[in-house]
């Protein structure tokens, strides 16, 4: 379950269990949930988060 704030490359990257470097190779190659910067900092919505799974978990099936 996503919490209702927004997130953080570091919380994606706990999230998917994955190293913090793939949550930025997601981010440079478009290949990842769509993020937006606040300031300097990355910051993912949690529901553009959900929609990037489901179109993921689609492709696979």
């Amino acid at each position: 379950m996503l919490p209702d704030r927004y997130l953080s490359p570091e919380d994606l990257a706990d999230l998917f269990g994955v190293p913090l470097e793939t949550v930025y190779q997601w981010r440079r190659k478009r290949t990842g949930p769509p993020g937006f910067r606040v300031g300097r900092h990355l910051r993912y919505d949690p529901e553009d988060v959900r929609t990037w799974v489901a179109s993921r978990v689609g492709e696979a099936a």
